[in-house]
């Protein structure tokens, strides 16, 4: 007897598609955000935090919706990309990337900040009084040091992106081979008389791939933490 079927196989791998999208698409917004949050002096800071943090404690529907006005048909955002570029994010996978982009996005920023603030400004001083300039300072100093909060973050984004369910059924609907993530193929079955076993099936496989993902963030970040130390 299979594990999972062929239609609940192409799921996980829509999953992870759309995790790895989302990560990959919001992590210069992410670390932007942290190196403004963590090294930035400037007015209105503690509003741009708290707009950061605000999809931990919003209803990740209102996410959805907020995604649904911007970037739909109609939209400011959704109007100009269609227009200009082509492309739309209403009812397609790339939408379901999106939103759990934004989702993700806090823990991503979060995890990078604290490896940013954990950078001695000593160290990069050091390097600018030696004539490096401030992008090889950053290229070779700052980023090699942050890196294992870089990497905390991505990994964290990817196993928060795994789970998102909310924000991506308002936006971009539960659609069969499109949009139909894990969480709405759980929901789906919760939905169906006797998919009781289904649902348990495709609960395992959620809590392996995020347990898989936390402890790979564990073991890298561990490992770069060690491999700075010892200056490997």
């Amino acid at each position: 007897m299979e594990l999972l079927s062929a239609e609940e196989w192409g799921v996980v791998a829509l999953s992870v598609q759309v995790s790895l999208v989302a990560v990959a698409g919001g992590l210069p917004a992410a670390f932007g955000l942290a190196w403004l949050l963590a090294r930035g002096r400037f007015p209105g800071k503690t509003l741009l935090d708290a707009a950061v943090h605000l999809p931990l404690v919003l209803p990740p529907v209102v996410i959805g919706w907020a995604l649904l006005i911007a970037f739909g048909p109609d939209g400011p955002a959704g109007r100009v990309l269609a227009d200009v570029f082509g492309i739309t994010f209403l009812f397609r996978w790339t939408g379901a990337a999106l939103a759990a982009a934004v989702m993700a996005l806090p823990l991503m920023v979060r995890a990078m900040r604290l490896g940013l603030e954990a950078v001695d400004p000593r160290l990069e001083q050091a390097a600018r009084t030696l004539g490096a300039g401030p992008w090889r300072t950053f290229r070779e100093i700052t980023l090699p040091l942050a890196w294992p909060g870089v990497l905390a973050g991505a990994v964290l984004g990817f196993a928060r992106s795994l789970g998102e369910f909310g924000a991506t059924i308002t936006f971009v609907s539960n659609i069969p081979g499109e949009t139909r993530t894990l969480p709405l193929l759980i929901y789906s079955a919760l939905e169906m008389p006797g998919g009781e076993a289904r649902v348990w099936r495709l609960a395992a496989v959620s809590i392996v791939l995020s347990l898989a993902a936390l402890i790979a963030s564990d073991l890298l970040t561990r490992r770069a933490g060690t491999a700075e130390k010892y200056g490997v």
